[in-house]
């Protein structure tokens, strides 16, 4: 198969759909890589690197794209890109379907099929090619790293001769891939980790990193987990004890990671604007859930916002600056997706009916197919 790897067009996108690593596993498997020059360089890696490795480098998107089968991106090209490729192709990446309007419009005219990693199932046999999950992992420990540079004091206690400097304070809200690296990364540091989630599950993650659950703990509480894992959206009385509860603790603390995220819907508000008013001065919020409309309505996307001496930093896109770690994941995540769709014998193998292939195809035929996006 070729297989077609774009510089990516998005502004803060650094990342990349292929590393030399994955690039020499893919031409050892048979299939032919043609990337566009200047592909990885912002993560790290250098045409020389990927040629070393058996790939191809192209002048230009529109010469990488030549003939090929596959595009592998981190995100949806540009309209213009779409044009450029060859009709009937297959292009996988991180779509951000609930909001791909025109992407699927672009690609239904060229009858590509789209896969989105978003959309891997959360099952045992997929969990190697769970992007969401690799990225949000060193997206929780970028928050943190973010925010102990913001925050201006030191995060473990230190006793030093001329007195003891006291541990931050680190509250985490939303204990999922990204909340629990968040909470790990916080205790290495030195800091006091609380940390609330409305998943019964996540009271056991959460005190086996060492840190102290909060949370209202009645029956829905007991309830609040869908079939696909996620955290489903609480009831409005809910909503209200818990906000009683965090507006009590959240005075205190003097970081704040917020990480709560629905698929399909506006992010949860879990930091009211009263709340911010009531935390001291110097203390710092960041919010991982803003490009989703953020979990604290004073938040910015890719700015830091200060309320009366209250830092709210909303980092849209925290994996990209991670580019080369970022990058290495998530090339290792497709390659283990690739081998469901390509055979030796047939090349691409679309007709499959394979679940996590079947959960992931957004268009086909010119047609969007999706259940979710109908």
């Amino acid at each position: 198969m070729k297989i077609a790897v774009l510089k990516e067009t998005m502004a803060g996108e650094y990342r990349v759909a292929a590393t030399p690593d994955t690039v020499k596993k893919l031409t050892g498997l048979g299939h032919s890589l043609t990337l566009e020059t200047g592909a990885g360089q912002s993560a790290g890696f250098l045409d020389a690197a990927y040629k070393e490795a058996g790939a191809k480098i192209a002048g230009s998107a529109s010469d990488a794209l030549q003939k090929a089968d596959i595009v592998l991106a981190v995100r949806a090209p540009s309209p213009e890109t779409f044009q450029m490729i060859p009709e009937g192709a297959t292009i996988i990446a991180l779509f951000d379907p609930y909001n791909a309007k025109d992407s699927l419009s672009a690609a239904n005219q060229r009858k590509l099929t789209m896969l989105a990693m978003e959309f891997t199932p959360r099952i045992t046999r997929a969990q190697s090619m769970d992007a969401l999950s690799s990225q949000s992992n060193l997206a929780g420990y970028r928050a943190v790293m973010e925010a102990a540079v913001i925050y201006g004091k030191a995060m473990p206690m230190m006793m030093t001769a001329a007195g003891t400097i006291a541990p931050a304070k680190v509250f985490v809200m939303g204990a999922g891939v990204a909340g629990l690296q968040a909470i790990a990364t916080a205790r290495r540091l030195g800091a006091v980790v609380t940390a609330t989630d409305v998943r019964p599950a996540a009271k056991e993650q959460v005190a086996s990193l060492g840190a102290k659950f909060i949370a209202v703990e009645d029956e829905e509480f007991k309830a609040a987990v869908t079939a696909g894992g996620y955290a489903k959206q609480m009831s409005e009385e809910y909503q209200g004890k818990q906000s009683e509860l965090v507006a009590k603790h959240i005075t205190k603390q003097d970081i704040v990671i917020t990480t709560a995220l629905i698929p399909g819907r506006p992010a949860p508000e879990l930091v009211t604007e009263n709340m911010v008013k009531s935390m001291q001065a110097g203390a710092v919020i960041v919010d991982m859930a803003v490009a989703q409309g953020g979990n604290c309505p004073l938040s910015k996307p890719d700015e830091i916002v200060d309320i009366d001496g209250v830092k709210i930093a909303g980092f849209s896109n925290l994996p990209a600056r991670l580019p080369g770690d970022a990058s290495a994941l998530y090339a290792k995540n497709l390659l283990a997706f690739l081998p469901l769709i390509t055979d030796e014998e047939a090349g691409l193998n679309l007709q499959t009916e394979d679940e996590i292939v079947t959960a992931m195809v957004l268009t086909k035929n010119g047609q969007t197919v999706h259940e979710r996006l109908l």
